[in-house]
């Protein structure tokens, strides 16, 4: 069942890509080096972190969109112009940890100062999935620091940016029941990756 799924997730992504290959061609052609791309995605979602902030939810969904194809360009651009790196990875995660931390901070300021009053229950959410998303992240990285795959769980980071992209454009009454959901389902795959992480170490002789 996991290996379906993931093989589904790499269809999607694939068929992204290829979607976005003009655009890829058209970045390579002018020189655009990735990490300059990187760069504006980062650049982008902190714009979008303080918009969510000030309470524009709408557009700073549209900006976290916006930033989203950036972390896919980036990618791609570094593929066809043959600059891949072990860097250029490390500093692409890097980022994307700065943009959730971005994105869910501002959702916190906008839970505490909106004008109809601050909400413990939603600012708990949004810490869960906050902290969630860094364990799940963490989860991953240590247990491939030690050799082994982690790809498991039902809340990667692409799901979860599109829940979130989903919340933020449908505004401030459908954007709780989303956070329930991503607190939910992070909670469940941070267990999913430890119980991974369990059965793959004690397979160890």
């Amino acid at each position: 069942m996991e290996q379906a799924g993931h093989t589904d997730k790499k269809t999607f992504k694939d068929n992204a890509r290829r979607l976005l290959n003009p655009v890829v061609t058209l970045l390579g052609s002018f020189g655009v080096s990735p990490m300059l791309v990187s760069l504006f995605g980062l650049v982008f979602s902190l714009y979008g972190a303080i918009i969510v902030a000030r309470g524009s939810l709408f557009w700073g969904g549209v900006w976290l969109i916006v930033s989203g194809l950036c972390d896919v360009l980036d990618g791609s651009l570094a593929r066809a112009r043959h600059q891949e790196s072990r860097f250029g990875a490390f500093i692409d995660s890097t980022f994307d940890r700065v943009s959730e931390f971005a994105y869910f901070s501002g959702l916190i300021v906008y839970y505490i100062t909106r004008p109809q009053g601050y909400s413990i229950f939603l600012i708990v959410l949004v810490v869960v999935v906050l902290g969630a998303s860094f364990l799940i992240s963490y989860a991953r990285a240590r247990l491939e620091g030690l050799g082994y795959e982690c790809k498991v769980g039902m809340m990667e980071r692409p799901e979860r940016l599109t829940l979130l992209i989903v919340g933020l454009i449908l505004g401030s009454r459908v954007l709780p029941v989303v956070l329930f959901i991503l607190a939910t389902g992070s909670v469940v795959t941070v267990i999913q990756r430890i119980r991974h992480g369990y059965i793959v170490t004690r397979a160890e002789p």
